[in-house]
């Protein structure tokens, strides 16, 4: 198997590697839904965002990516959150000390090899946050037995509105 390197790339990067990127998503979730544009939409809102880290992985060809950013209060990103956060939780959201990831990628051909684990350590040693929270699809349970193993506890649920799917939202504190 080819050797995976990791490498952090600025956010003029990450907008240049936008369709690499793409088709990166695409290889591991499948184009549908809710697709490539869509795709594409929100990552070129979320390449906006202040503090937006990316760490790519390539070997033979793209293996994953992972990316966040610490929300804004005025993002929403905790709107819809359902669950009581711990008051120290609370006080980092609102301080803005919070860093979510976004989405962590790796396609299928490199999974069940720690690369997630070595990418999602790559993106928090990089930011100055305290604490870092994602959600999670609960039918993805790969992905939860991979937060639960990288020590995350589950801090409750998010669903915006009706037509939402339910995610579990997950944090763990990086730094003290």
């Amino acid at each position: 198997m080819t050797e995976v390197f990791l490498r952090r790339l600025t956010r003029w990067q990450a907008d240049q590697q936008r369709e690499a990127v793409a088709d990166t998503y695409v290889k591991t979730y499948g184009d549908d839904p809710p697709g490539r544009p869509e795709f594409l939409r929100r990552y070129a809102d979320h390449i906006q965002q202040p503090g937006f880290e990316m760490v790519v992985a390539n070997g033979a060809g793209a293996a994953g990516c992972t990316y966040g950013f610490p929300p804004r209060r005025a993002s929403g990103w905790w709107t819809g959150f359902r669950g009581e956060l711990a008051d120290d939780v609370a006080e980092l959201a609102s301080a803005g000390s919070v860093f979510v990831i976004i989405d962590m990628m790796v396609v299928p051909q490199q999974r069940r090899r720690g690369l997630a684990t070595r990418m999602q350590e790559r993106l928090l040693a990089g930011t100055d946050a305290t604490f870092a929270a994602a959600r999670v699809n609960r039918d993805n349970h790969a992905a939860l037995a991979a937060f639960r193993a990288w020590d995350w506890s589950r801090l409750g649920e998010w669903q915006p509105d009706a037509d939402t799917a339910p995610s579990e939202v997950w944090g763990r504190r990086i730094r003290k």
